[in-house]
């Protein structure tokens, strides 16, 4: 609901004309409007560009993209799904009049996810926290797993191409690269089934046994621990644009 909002407001802020054009400024100038399409790592995209001013725009847009994946860790089977889903708004600056521009902005909305089913085949072996168990038999292991990031950070970027041409042309093909702060993601780890010692003996159910809960708290907190570095996300796109 927050997303679809944030997005509406965008949109209505680049189909309107940009009313704040320095006193003087062509009036042809603040009523045009740039449509383009992207690829970045932050999936595929749509955005839309109005003029500021002479050397500067206003550009918002929106990335999707989903991907399947499959892996193994510590002896569990993950069947993950990883989801780009994100909202960027920029001020574009030209500081030269040129193509080359710096690019100032916000993830808005950061929807980027990657959420995973978990499981461990009865008999397999398996590690929570370091320690061996065994998926019991009777009761095999499954569960979730889940890496998110907070939903908005500020972003910076620089390139070359501009969706909306000061010298007369009308299409454009947009290069750059740049940096999120996206903080540290987080992960969550929820297992159930029962576990048993690594000789196959002592089943227990994960949920209901204290010390089996403990080791995957564990085992969460030491992958957040991995993660804790990865506080910046890059982003390199290069896209094609229309003006009008």
């Amino acid at each position: 609901m927050v997303a679809s909002r944030v997005v509406v407001a965008l949109i209505s802020l680049l189909l309107t004309p940009a009313l704040s054009l320095a006193q003087g400024e062509d009036v042809r100038l603040s009523s045009r409007l740039a449509i383009g399409v992207k690829f970045s790592l932050l999936g595929a995209g749509v955005e839309a560009a109005t003029p500021f001013q002479r050397r500067s725009n206003l550009r918002a847009g929106f990335n999707t993209f989903r991907f399947n994946r499959s892996f193994h860790k510590d002896g569990i089977a993950y069947r993950g799904q990883l989801t780009f889903r994100s909202v960027e708004a920029h001020y574009d600056w030209f500081p030269f009049y040129g193509s080359f521009h710096v690019s100032p902005g916000v993830l808005v909305y950061d929807g980027n996810r990657f959420k995973a089913g978990a499981s461990v085949p009865a008999g397999r072996s398996f590690t929570l926290n370091r320690i061996s168990y065994v998926s019991d038999p009777a009761d095999p292991v499954s569960g979730s797993g889940r890496v998110g990031f907070r939903r908005a950070g500020p972003m910076i970027s620089a390139g070359w191409g501009n969706l909306l041409p000061r010298n007369g042309t009308h299409l454009s093909i947009p290069f750059e690269f740049g940096v999120i702060y996206t903080a540290a993601p987080q992960a969550s780890l929820s297992l159930k089934g029962s576990a048993c010692d690594g000789n196959g003996l002592n089943c227990r159910a994960i949920t209901s046994d204290a010390g089996l809960q403990n080791n995957v708290q564990a085992e969460n907190d030491r992958l957040n621990k991995d993660m804790a570095g990865f506080k910046f996300y890059p982003v390199i796109s290069l896209g094609f644009g229309v003006s009008f």
